[in-house]
């Protein structure tokens, strides 16, 4: 995968010129719009498609460019600043800036990579509660403490929007404010043709995909949402992704946003080993640019992949003025925005997703700049090996929050790996009767048919590995130190 205007994809499907190629789309996408109806509907979609239209049109042009690589430096000090060295936001300014506050959740991700049905966001986290309840703790806590009514808005998909509406009834009584809207539907386009995959407006789901978290500022324009939002004297959007419950409102933030006058900050953190493919943000020709791996010539990837060269990378946390989100669209400046080219195999056929990202707009704002802020505002959970770790006694959860537990005598999170047979959230809950005490734990890795009994403590570095064939139940308050585990075990009952 690589990323259009910065590194050239194989010509096997550039015959079209560009001119011809966004000739096609455009009368495809027109023989499309005529199948709807409904004129509101009709309407919806154009808008939809005249954001395809301009990233296709970003594409075509720009399939030769590739990155110069010796145009990127490291950022200057004053495009990435300390979070320690922003001054303390006063309870007067909180309150002041809170009234100005709304929070956005990226909710467009469906569970299905850890096996579940529906969006992500209703995945259990701790206490019976999913992302989405302590979510909605977060914002109504910071409402009831500054007097405010900090909306929390989700950008859903049409993956995740009917499930969404369903759930959302449940907090009906929560004393927040709660505003939806979905992502552009756009279709998947097949690669030799370049034309659209669907034939009608009506056709299945897998001919439609959502176009990255970078379609945020069209949608968001194009619900009208945002119009909304800035009569209601809202100034300031705070947006993260649903699954990141460390992503909390920091008001010592958006204090520095205001008094600097910047229009996009993006929080970034140091990187890891666990971390070398996120992107990053470099100086690029004197502009702050973000970063991907996926826009990085194969010759240079271990040097992106470097902790040296490359030491922070984007948490995806990102504070936006909304005044400037309408200045940026209606100027067309994301015209120019960096297009992700996602190749996929669709009933046999090879098709392309062009998807852009929120973090790539960074750009298009004035006096953008990051904030490097610490770990702590970074636990996303992509696997069942994340949710092990928050459902640990390494996290206390308050008001919805999720903080280091300060019994940890280290600072640090320990790198937990569970194999295939934990990857579906059945398997891991069936695997593991109880959560085990990770206080001490600076490494767990365990593979194969391997299960936990309940109360277990795990210290210092643990590995656990049933070879093919074998077996190795852990017995219930096991306490493992140190410990290299193979062979079998079965605790059999009688």
């Amino acid at each position: 995968m690589s990323v259009g205007g910065l590194r050239s994809l194989s010509m096997e499907h550039f015959n079209l010129t560009a001119e011809s190629a966004e000739f096609n789309l455009d009368k495809a996408l027109n023989a499309l719009a005529a199948t709807i109806v409904d004129l509101e509907e009709r309407k919806k979609f154009d808008a939809e498609m005249k954001g395809l239209r301009m990233i296709f049109k970003r594409y075509m042009e720009s399939k030769g460019e590739k990155i110069d690589w010796a145009k990127i430096k490291a950022p200057s000090d004053d495009l990435i600043l300390p979070h320690h060295t922003l001054p303390e936001c006063s309870p007067k300014n909180i309150k002041h800036l809170a009234s100005k506050l709304a929070v956005l959740k990226l909710n467009g991700g469906l569970g299905t990579t850890m096996g579940c049905v529906g969006p992500k966001s209703v995945i259990e986290v701790r206490e019976g509660q999913s992302f989405l309840d302590l979510t909605v703790k977060q914002i109504k806590y910071l409402n009831k403490e500054q007097g405010c009514d900090v909306p929390l808005v989700l950008m859903n998909s049409f993956n995740t929007h009917d499930d969404t509406a369903v759930i959302l009834q449940k907090y009906s009584h929560a004393n927040v404010t709660i505003e939806t809207f979905n992502q552009s539907r756009y279709p998947r386009i097949f690669k030799d043709s370049l034309t659209p995959m669907p034939k009608n407006v009506k056709d299945g789901l897998q001919c439609w995909y959502p176009p990255g978290h970078g379609d945020l500022f069209g949608s968001l324009y194009n619900s009208g949402l945002l119009q909304k939002l800035l009569d209601q004297g809202k100034e300031y959007l705070f947006v993260s992704n649903v699954d990141n419950l460390a992503a909390t409102v920091d008001f010592n933030i958006l204090q520095h946003m205001e008094e600097s006058g910047a229009e996009f900050i993006m929080e970034v953190t140091n990187k890891t080993l666990a971390d070398v493919k996120g992107g990053t943000l470099i100086d690029y020709g004197g502009r702050v640019k973000l970063l991907e791996l996926a826009q990085v010539p194969s010759e240079k990837v271990e040097e992106f992949k470097s902790i040296k060269k490359f030491k922070i990378f984007n948490t995806n946390n990102i504070w936006i003025n909304l005044a400037a989100i309408k200045r940026v669209v209606e100027q067309g400046d994301l015209k120019n925005i960096d297009v992700i080219p996602n190749g996929k195999t669709v009933d046999g056929k090879a098709v392309l997703q062009l998807e852009t990202a929120v973090g790539a707009a960074i750009q298009f704002f004035n006096k953008a700049h990051g904030v490097n802020v610490p770990r702590t505002r970074f636990l996303p959970v992509k696997s069942t090996s994340d949710l092990l770790v928050l459902q640990s006694d390494l996290y206390q959860l308050l008001r919805g929050t999720l903080t280091m537990n300060p019994a940890r005598p280290f600072p640090t999170v320990p790198v937990v790996k569970l194999g295939p047979e934990f990857s579906k959230v059945d398997s891991y809950y069936k695997r593991i009767k109880g959560i085990p005490n990770m206080l001490e734990l600076d490494q767990l890795t365990v593979q194969g048919d391997v299960n936990f009994g309940d109360q277990c403590v795990l210290k210092g570095t643990v590995i656990i590995v049933a070879q093919q064939g074998s077996r190795i139940d852990i017995p219930p308050g096991s306490i493992l130190e140190n410990k290299v585990v193979t062979g079998n075990l079965f605790i059999l009952d009688h």
